[in-house]
């Protein structure tokens, strides 16, 4: 054997082995990819990553044994959400856990293949991303964040607390089908409880907070009036100044998740988001193991917590009823 084809022989060997070791070595680990909805300092999204993670270990998944996590933080930006679910599948995972609906939708205009579990989405067929809740039909499956017709209940419980309200102004996402479908169903219970409603919308997720703040003082010039503010990628960006603008206004408030009462919101009503992604933990198990998404059913909320903050009641002068009180998920001083 000449010298040279020797070199190429055991330079191509060299090269070879390595690719083949490293398949060796991870061919017994699956690879998830995650794509949260809010920023890598949120708690709220920390906790729900926390307890995806705690569920994975649970079913016997070790993260640097049988199992690598990548994981982006798209914030409710669509450019953002955008850049990362690209970066995601480029990593060609296993499976992909996707929370909120903008992640859902930039992952699935990339890829029909690599299955996506969602958490917190609103409407996923209005969305287009399942054929209907029993059969989703393609590469997408998961937990519905909320049913449209629990919507009114968040106007009946703001009249349970402020008896007086007979004016409420509907914070929502007019572009998004679900914050058209929940202020429907807040209409709808409207007339029975004496209260008119009106929207504020907020269309995107870079809306304006002055635009806001406008809205809100406007409305706020009538007495007895009062806030339903609905989950959306566009609210939610403006959490914050929204909380802020009910106590500055004296406008009683309520809200879609713990963490508005928590920072501060008076009422929140909403499903458990931490059991979501536990149990989202649960159909990315399945599917690592061979299950399709397409024969995992889109599941609604089994669980929904009622959390009241003392503090945002004696500020704006309320007295919890005490049935109202006891029926609390949770009382914070």
């Amino acid at each position: 054997m000449r010298r040279r084809e020797f070199i190429a022989l055991t330079g191509g060997a060299a090269v070879a082995w390595p690719l083949a070791a490293r398949a060796q070595q991870t061919g017994g680990i699956k690879r998830i990819g995650v794509l949260m909805n809010a920023a890598a300092d949120d708690p709220r999204g920390q906790t729900e990553l926390s307890a995806f993670r705690l569920a994975l270990q649970k079913l016997g998944w070790t993260e640097g044994g049988n199992l690598r996590i990548d994981i982006r933080w798209g914030e409710n930006d669509v450019d953002r959400e955008r850049q990362y679910a690209a970066e995601l599948i480029g990593l060609a995972p296993d499976a992909i856990l996707a929370s909120g609906t903008l992640g859902v939708a930039a992952l699935r205009r990339q890829t029909r293949t690599i299955p996506i579990v969602f958490a917190g989405v609103s409407d996923p067929v209005g969305a287009g991303f399942v054929d209907n809740l029993a059969r989703p039909g393609g590469n997408v499956t998961g937990f519905m964040i909320f049913e449209y017709s629990m919507s009114g209940k968040w106007l009946e419980l703001l009249k349970q607390l402020a008896p007086n309200l007979i004016r409420a102004a509907v914070l929502r996402d007019s572009d998004n089908p679900a914050g058209i479908a929940q202020f429907g169903a807040i209409r709808a219970m409207a007339s029975s409880l004496g209260v008119d409603v009106s929207p504020i919308n907020v269309r995107h997720a870079h809306a304006n907070a002055g635009e806001i703040e406008r809205a809100i003082a406007d409305f706020a010039g009538s007495a007895n009036g009062g806030l339903v503010v609905t989950p959306s990628a566009s609210v939610s960006v403006h959490h914050d100044l929204v909380v802020e603008l009910a106590a500055r206004y004296k406008l009683p408030a309520v809200y879609g998740f713990r963490s508005d009462s928590v920072s501060g919101g008076l009422l929140s009503y909403g499903p458990d988001l931490v059991d979501q992604f536990g149990r989202a933990a649960e159909y990315i198990d399945r599917i690592l193991k061979g299950t399709k998404p397409s024969d995992l059913p889109v599941q609604a909320p089994t669980k929904y917590e009622l959390v009241i903050n003392l503090k945002a009641a004696r500020a704006l002068g309320l007295s919890i009823p005490p049935g109202l009180l006891a029926s609390a998920d949770e009382v914070i001083e």
